[in-house]
């Protein structure tokens, strides 16, 4: 396994969430936007591991929602680095629904995103590895 593939795979992440009532909307199905904030934070800790350099979002180029998840789901987000530029990285991350009592997983939602390395004068800076991966 070369160097670029090390960091790909350390710098792969797992959270385990749980769907309480807040999380919510009207329907009892969790927000929308309180998964892409959960995607965004595994996105930051991928690319931030992967670089090891502060990053910044700049973009998410797709989100799906597959399927709802209710309340009192386990959710499991999993991400890794898919591209990486001179400055910038891209993430995937996928939500996996889990019942709780039943155990079986399903893809509920997936998401690309762009981060970029940025310096101490907060501007992008040069990433250490160019090279991408296969999905």
């Amino acid at each position: 396994m070369n160097n670029f593939q090390q960091r790909v795979k350390n710098s792969t992440t797992q959270v385990t969430k749980l769907v309480f009532p807040h999380d919510t909307n009207h329907i009892g199905t969790l927000y929308g936007g309180t998964a892409m904030q959960w995607i965004d934070e595994v996105g930051f800790l991928v690319c931030t591991r992967f670089s090891r350099q502060k990053v910044v979002t700049v973009s998410i180029d797709r989100v799906d929602f597959k399927v709802p998840i209710p309340e009192g789901s386990i959710v499991e987000l999993k991400g890794k680095v898919i591209r990486v530029g001179n400055t910038s990285m891209t993430a995937l991350v996928q939500i996996f629904r889990e019942n709780m009592f039943k155990g079986d997983q399903e893809l509920a939602v997936t998401a690309e995103m762009v981060f970029v390395a940025v310096g101490g004068n907060n501007r992008p800076t040069q990433l250490s590895v160019h090279q991408t991966t296969d999905n």
